[in-house]
């Protein structure tokens, strides 16, 4: 491991997991969930990198900063937390990391809502990371697919140069994918040195680098100032550098990867790990009450104390729609 620099994991915690309601909540998003062996994504998360980075910055936002401080101080984990008035996707929330750190400080980008096995293999693809971003490069992680899945983005690859991003494709374009074998997964992980990132977010996007600049530099302990935030495009860090930069690097990872971003994913995973399933391949979330499945295969209840919810898992990307109509009907139901 390359210790030259400061190495500093920086988890994004924003997103409120709507493919996951009724179990994820606004007051509970599924990042806090604590229905992974008993431990949330979150806790995951940061243990998974503990051993990885010297310093661990947090970008979260009032709605959920609580959550994460919870699941800090009981792991006694030193930390940064910067707290976003306003959410304005992740070109902002990754600068403000890079602005709180030192230029050589090598930052490791990961979200706070996936699950990761394997990770002695994981741990070899930051390493080969960290290696990288101390040469001055962008460096992404590009999972090699195991199915074609839709609900993920895809890189282009050859060797370790990026192609092209592809955004979530349609079912027939993710098997094209699969079959040409030079298309990862976009797992939304990155690695780079501060100073590099804030360089090539100030030549693409100069409004958004200049905006979080001043709404960092006006923070009140990690606090961000709401009118300074609101000043801020809201762009993907994606967007703004990773598709245009010069300096990105692929390394297409071994390590087992999902998102957890849909009751079909997490389905797979409960499967792995003995959750029980009936001959039908039909499966209950949250309840103990006997359930009994007639005519029905690969369904799923999810039970909740105010909502329940049935679908077959192939039909878990519909969950957000629904969840769009509940905020307008029954916004009560998404609290």
């Amino acid at each position: 491991m390359n210790k030259k620099h400061t190495i500093i994991h920086v988890i994004l915690t924003g997103g409120i997991g709507s493919r996951l309601w009724p179990l994820s909540r606004k007051s509970r998003p599924k990042q806090y969930l604590e229905i992974f062996e008993g431990k949330s994504l979150f806790e995951l998360t940061v243990e998974r990198n503990s051993d990885i980075a010297d310093k661990v910055i947090v970008v979260g936002n009032v709605d959920n900063c609580h959550l994460s401080r919870k699941i800090l101080e009981k792991s006694n984990t030193d930390y940064l937390d910067i707290v976003e008035s306003t959410p304005r996707n992740t070109a902002a929330a990754i600068a403000f990391a890079a602005f709180a750190a030192d230029p050589d400080a090598i930052l490791i980008v990961t979200p706070m809502d996936h699950i990761i096995e394997k990770k002695e293999l994981y741990d070899v693809a930051v390493t080969e990371a960290i290696e990288k971003a101390a040469d001055g490069y962008i460096v992404t992680f590009g999972i090699v697919p195991t199915k074609p899945e839709t609900g993920y983005g895809y890189i282009e690859y050859k060797g370790e140069n990026v192609l092209s991003f592809r955004e979530k494709p349609n079912l027939v374009t993710a098997k094209a994918f699969i079959a040409k074998k030079n298309f990862l997964w976009n797992s939304g992980m990155f690695c780079f040195k501060a100073s590099v990132l804030l360089d090539e977010l100030k030549a693409f996007q100069p409004k958004v680098y200049k905006k979080a600049k001043k709404a960092w530099e006006h923070n009140q302990n990690g606090k961000l100032d709401l009118e300074l935030s609101l000043d801020i495009p809201s762009i993907s860090v994606d967007y703004a550098v990773m598709e245009r930069s010069k300096k990105i690097k692929v390394i297409p990872s071994q390590f087992l990867w999902s998102d957890l971003g849909s009751f079909e994913s997490v389905y797979d995973y409960l499967v792995s790990k003995g959750h029980p399933v009936d001959e039908n391949g039909n499966m209950t979330i949250g309840t103990q009450n006997y359930t009994a499945f007639i005519g029905l295969k690969n369904t799923i209840l999810i039970a909740t104390d105010n909502a329940n919810l049935v679908l077959q898992k192939e039909y878990s990307q519909d969950v957000k729609d629904l969840y769009n109509e509940l905020e307008v009907e029954k916004p009560e139901l998404l609290e």
